[in-house]
């Protein structure tokens, strides 16, 4: 299973179309809900999302990704957790 890339800062940019938190498009979102999406497709949105991003954002989205798909849950559900 590949895990959703949706690291909780769910809000979508207005100039890109893209989600602030991990870069995919309202239709990319609603594909990997879709039961039949293939893991191919997952993992080449997955690409693609690494190749929108670049910098500091690309870095938040590796460490909170990794940490989600190790742990379950995002850096940013923790630490609201946390509060």
């Amino acid at each position: 299973m590949i895990v959703s890339p949706c690291i909780s800062i769910c809000k979508t940019d207005p100039s890109t179309g893209y989600c602030y938190g991990c870069a995919r498009t309202i239709e990319e979102r609603n594909i990997w809900k879709q039961p039949k999406t293939t893991d191919e497709w997952k993992m080449n949105n997955l690409q693609n999302i690494r190749e929108r991003l670049e910098g500091w954002q690309l870095k938040s989205f590796n460490e909170s990704y990794e940490y989600k798909i190790k742990n379950g849950i995002s850096l940013f559900k923790k630490k609201l957790e946390n509060e």
